[in-house]
């Protein structure tokens, strides 16, 4: 039975003001939190069990039925460090994570959870109809991704100086299997404090690679949003006011 996390430890400077007072998961999107968004989704999808790794303002999280870990340093780290956090759900359970700044349905996360691999990451093959919406210039923004005819990660990360470098847009969510996170563990064990404490999850990911630790890519066409600014938060509100439930099929 797969468990969910979501790391929702960082403030989300980029969101300004409206992050002064609150977790960035706890800012509303429609009717909701996006925090209520993801749980929803997760829950869905048949995952009964979540957790929240808390740390900016974690007290304010208000999301009922979830176990929370705690990252006391999230001010120092990053992402992976948070993921850390749940060691204990990742070693024992296959578990689905999901970062706290992205909105997607249920139909996506049951998508990655039927993946038999180790370790395996969502993307969208039909990226760039929503970078066009958000960006005057998707490239400024966008980051290489490819994958093999088996559909396994190639290359994540790195900057792309043409959309032909890009195959999809990585989504923020993953899943690990307690086999795939050993084989993440014993690659964290071998950095330095501060390389560890520093590593974003595409980094990782590209370690990963760089070891030989075999990436599952579970491709979906749409149905998803990503909140970085105020922009973005605009942007989905006009879409849910044009389109009602513009995230596609439950």
């Amino acid at each position: 039975m797969n468990k969910g996390i979501i790391l929702a430890a960082g403030r989300g400077s980029r969101l300004g003001a409206l992050t002064r007072d609150r977790p960035k998961c706890m800012i509303p999107l429609g009717d909701k939190p996006l925090i209520l968004w993801q749980t929803d989704a997760l829950r869905g999808a048949g995952i009964s069990e979540i957790s929240v790794v808390r740390g900016y303002k974690g007290d304010q999280i208000d999301v009922g039925g979830v176990f929370f870990f705690e990252n006391p340093r999230w001010s120092e780290t990053n992402m992976v460090i948070s993921l850390t956090c749940a060691e204990a759900w990742l070693a024992q359970s296959d578990c689905i994570v999901s970062y706290a700044d992205i909105v997607y349905c249920s139909a996506v996360i049951r998508q990655l959870m039927a993946s038999s691999g180790a370790i395996a990451i969502t993307y969208d093959r039909k990226w760039l109809d929503l970078w066009h919406a958000r960006f005057d210039d998707p490239l400024t923004d966008a980051e290489t991704f490819r994958v093999n005819e088996q559909g396994r990660l190639l290359e994540i990360g790195a900057r792309a100086k043409r959309l032909d470098d890009i195959e999809g847009q990585y989504m923020g969510l993953l899943k690990f299997t307690p086999p795939g996170w050993q084989m993440v563990s014993d690659i964290l064990q071998r950095l330095e404090g501060e390389e560890r404490d520093r590593l974003d999850m595409t980094t990782l990911l590209r370690l990963c690679l760089d070891n030989n630790v075999a990436i599952h890519t579970v491709p979906v066409d749409g149905g998803w949003g990503e909140v970085d600014n105020e922009n973005d938060l605009a942007l989905y509100e006009r879409m849910l006011a044009e389109g009602g439930a513009f995230l596609g099929t439950e």
